[in-house]
């Protein structure tokens, strides 16, 4: 395993890491969710991610019950949590003082632990002033709740302003953002957060390296029965399946295929494989309903650097969607 570090902070990730969201407790049970997150704990997988929204709350409890079980050294690993839909109430949504304290102390017992190592404000909260959200996550950090906070798809705008008010305040500022990255979704990685790499040393936890599934070829011919597309609230997946933007995702990733036939590689792993290469991705998330996924998925460790310039090339010209100023990854 390739540990990095999450930005210019101290702390080092697995290169690949492994989460909840979908699977725990909606795909699958405990017992195949705990031999999922032994399969990624020995190939050195550090990191485990989840979410107050993630099965609302029970991807958590499943994830805390099965560490207690496995008896893992908490010190050993590196767990999150993503504060923003915790319930239906008017005070248990958004990035409120109330909404982050609360939520932070309902997920810390539902993992069965003392501390998160990164809280992340899930969504921006345009409702709540940022000075309040700051000094409520700089609190959490302060107080040993969380060791490191963070942002989930936040503009890069609204994650120097926050940054701004933290260094006015004497507060702590931001360590990491999660966004979406994946070759279909470049633009925030690859563009907008460009500057803050070197300015305030943002690391990056991306999501969705697969693109919901759609990279790993297993849509090519349509919608196989009990995949995510099938699922609530993804709706958002049925807009890249479905009309001429659908068949047109479809062919770039039919298009991917011999580029995987001749680097001896699934198409996951080769999507997985080029988000790695990106200097500026801390970790990659990735999920799984099988061990067997986790297996394959870590293979990608070895096919990295095999992503040179020459191949790096080609699969651009398949993908044809380079952000402008675009990465120079001859120089990588």
């Amino acid at each position: 395993m390739e540990y990095r570090y999450l930005g210019s902070s101290g702390l080092q990730l697995s290169a690949l890491s492994f989460g909840a969201w979908v699977t725990f407790d909606q795909q699958i049970g405990e017992d195949t969710a705990t031999e999922c997150m032994v399969a990624a704990r020995e190939a050195g997988v550090n990191f485990f991610d989840n979410a107050e929204v993630y099965a609302e709350g029970r991807a958590e409890t499943m994830m805390g019950e099965i560490i207690r079980k496995l008896g893992w050294k908490r010190s050993d690993l590196v767990l999150s949590t993503k504060i923003f839909w915790g319930g239906s109430g008017p005070n248990q949504r958004g990035l409120s003082r109330k909404h982050i304290l609360e939520g932070v102390s309902a997920a810390l017992a539902r993992l069965k632990t003392d501390y998160i190592d990164l809280v992340y404000c899930h969504r921006p909260d345009l409702h709540t002033p940022v000075e309040e959200t700051v000094r409520a996550m700089s609190y959490l950090v302060d107080q040993g709740y969380a060791l490191y906070w963070g942002t989930s798809e936040w503009s890069a705008v609204q994650i120097m302003e926050a940054c701004s008010v933290a260094r006015r305040e004497h507060l702590v500022p931001p360590t990491m953002e999660q966004p979406q990255y994946n070759m279909f979704h470049r633009e925030l990685v690859e563009r907008e957060y460009l500057p803050l790499y070197r300015s305030i040393g943002l690391g990056t936890t991306i999501w969705s390296p697969l693109a919901s599934g759609l990279l790993t070829g297993k849509y090519d011919d349509g919608e196989p029965e009990g995949t995510r597309s099938s699922l609530q609230d993804y709706d958002w997946l049925q807009e890249r399946l479905v009309g001429p933007e659908g068949e047109a995702n479809r062919e770039t990733v039919r298009a991917l295929a011999p580029v995987a036939e001749q680097l001896g590689c699934t198409r996951a792993q080769l999507a997985l494989a080029w988000c790695l290469r990106n200097p500026h991705v801390s970790t990659v998330i990735t999920g799984a309903s099988k061990p067997e996924q986790v297996v394959e998925n870590m293979a990608a460790l070895e096919l990295a650097p095999q992503l040179d310039g020459e191949v790096m090339e080609r699969i651009e010209a398949i993908l044809a969607n380079r952000p402008r100023p675009e990465i120079d990854w001859r120089r990588m």
